[in-house]
């Protein structure tokens, strides 16, 4: 970062983003007179931001950009407030700083991720996986996911030959029979008409 005394982000130290980076989250607007900003999730179980203390942080994709290339944050303090979360840094001062991390996105190195349970997935594992049918039909592949109340679901862009180019799949057991993520590939009980 600048040296530049009245840089209120000048103590985040500039640094390369890790190759096994993950985009977990985004800050959103500042919480409170003492620095703290609020945190929003790409996960529904966001543990990893929790218990990374590290986070590597990019500015946002579009609006105002406070800083360039990747800084390091080291966070104290996470925890839950409403439908998001909200955390503190000892390197983010006062209301002043918070706001302008507003918008950046914040990656953590996959290796700090917990080995997840058995039929339990992170959802960037999923992300790219090839969806095809029973009988071999390739749906689709998997671009984003959704929470929706208690289940998750699948947002794939569509195979072509398809009319529409997005299509959705509860990922829910009833439907989904296996996934394999070290073949980015998941097999479905699904037809292409059931989106027709």
């Amino acid at each position: 970062m600048s040296a530049d005394p009245n840089n209120a982000l000048a103590a985040l130290d500039a640094t390369t983003l890790p190759d096994d980076a993950v985009e977990v989250a985004q800050i959103g607007e500042a919480w409170g007179i003492k620095g703290w900003f609020k945190v929003f999730a790409h996960s529904a179980d966001p543990q990893v931001i929790w218990t990374c203390k590290r986070w590597y942080l990019q500015p946002p994709e579009r609006g105002a950009r406070h800083f360039s290339g990747t800084v390091v944050l080291p966070v104290s303090q996470v925890k839950p407030h409403g439908e998001t979360l909200v955390a503190s840094s000892r390197a983010i001062a006062d209301r002043t700083a918070a706001e302008l991390l507003r918008g950046a996105r914040v990656f953590v190195p996959r290796s700090f991720f917990p080995s997840p349970e058995e039929d339990e997935y992170y959802w960037v594992d999923l992300i790219g996986c090839e969806v095809h049918n029973r009988e071999g039909v390739l749906l689709g592949t998997v671009h984003d996911l959704l929470a929706s109340g208690p289940q998750t679901t699948l947002v794939l862009k569509r195979a072509q030959g398809s009319d529409t180019n997005e299509g959705m799949i509860p990922f829910v057991d009833a439907l989904v029979d296996t996934v394999d993520v070290a073949q980015k590939r998941i097999i479905v009980d699904w037809q292409p008409e059931f989106w027709d």
